[in-house]
């Protein structure tokens, strides 16, 4: 009897520590924020793939052709003018199969500095197969497309991930040589812009971060962080950390952004959500998610929840909690309904957005 008691004891003790470590749980806020200015930049080119075996863009791509004469003519290997004759000009290349013309893109982080090489992605535009290609040099504009300014060049030998399925995709591991710097956020203005993870802005959110920021971090400062909206937190930088200590010293202000983004807060409870990836048939649910009263067909089943016609059919009752509204059940209750005679995973996804387009999902349903 006193072992078992003694087993019991253990058990209740470690459940309440474990309730206890979940209430407690902290989360940095460099895991759920980001500093304005460290946005990715995407580079964009068009190309040519070179080396393949017969699958390029063929004699009836012209944009192709043209993009090959131009490529030649600069190479100081120009097309021989055409004569009255039909021959000479881009009828030289009418049998160049073994080029395609691609569309080339990188993503660059903040901060990278010239010198520094990427991946890149490479994408077919005609060609039936980018296999054993190569990409010609390349070179990579900004977003803005009224500049022509070449912020890097890429080249080398395409990989593919897919051959079979894929093949007119492929990526150039390190083919990015950047041309340009891309610095980081600018403290000189004595403030930096802390942003919230998408899936994390919440206007709470934002308020608990700025007040713990005064808390712990700006404290005896005059001028204190301010949530501007539910995404974005204003963090003034003292003077301290602006202006240079002594002759020998300059100013710190990353030593002060280090120390914003390494205080732990709570984490944050998000509203409840559905993710769906019809692709891959997942389904994603956060625990709290509640449905109204419906009722399910499918097939030769029917499943209640909710109140109907004035009783309760209860599909969780182990998992009823005392903040769960009147009228409502889990929908992980419903989904282990379904998933118990076997219902397929495309029916359960129409299932959840009939429920969603009735007004019973109790969440935010996310399609991807």
């Amino acid at each position: 009897m006193r072992c078992k008691f003694f087993i019991r004891a253990i058990a209740a003790f470690v459940a309440v520590m474990l309730i206890a470590s979940v209430a407690e749980a902290r989360i940095l806020i460099k895991s759920i924020c980001r500093v304005k200015g460290m946005e990715d930049v995407t580079l964009q080119g068009l190309g040519l793939v070179v080396g393949l075996k017969g699958t390029g863009d063929g004699s009836d791509a012209l944009p192709t052709i043209r993009a090959l004469a131009r490529t030649m003519e600069l190479m100081g290997m120009p097309l021989s003018p055409a004569n009255a004759k039909g021959q000479g000009g881009l009828r030289e290349l009418k049998d160049a199969k073994n080029v395609a013309l691609v569309m080339v893109t990188a993503t660059i982080p903040a901060g990278a500095q010239r010198g520094d090489t990427l991946d890149c992605h490479v994408s077919a535009l005609s060609a039936k197969s980018l296999i054993g290609g190569r990409l010609f040099m390349t070179p990579l504009l900004g977003p803005d497309f009224k500049s022509r300014r070449v912020f890097a060049l890429a080249q080398g030998q395409l990989e593919l991930d897919d051959p079979q399925k894929a093949p007119v995709a492929a990526k150039v591991h390190g083919g990015v040589r950047l041309e340009e710097s891309f610095p980081g956020p600018d403290f000189s203005g004595g403030k930096l812009v802390l942003i919230l993870d998408r899936d994390r802005a919440d206007y709470q959110v934002a308020s608990d971060i700025a007040e713990l920021i005064n808390t712990q971090v700006l404290g005896a400062e005059i001028n204190k962080a301010r949530a501007i909206d539910h995404t974005q937190i204003e963090v003034p930088i003292p003077q301290v950390y602006l202006k240079p200590r002594s002759e020998n010293q300059l100013p710190d202000p990353v030593f002060f952004v280090s120390q914003v983004l390494g205080q732990t807060i709570p984490e944050p409870e998000v509203d409840a959500r559905v993710v769906i990836n019809e692709r891959t048939g997942s389904i994603v649910v956060s625990g709290d998610v509640e449905i109204g009263a419906v009722v399910v067909t499918h097939k030769n089943i029917v499943i209640e929840a909710g109140t109907v016609a004035g009783r309760f059919v209860a599909l969780d009752p182990d998992r009823r909690l005392q903040q769960q509204q009147p009228g409502t059940s889990r929908l992980q209750g419903l989904l282990e309904a379904l998933n118990a005679v076997r219902v397929p995973t495309e029916d359960v996804i129409e299932i959840i957005k009939g429920i969603e387009r009735n007004g019973k999902l109790h969440a935010r349903l996310i399609i991807e």
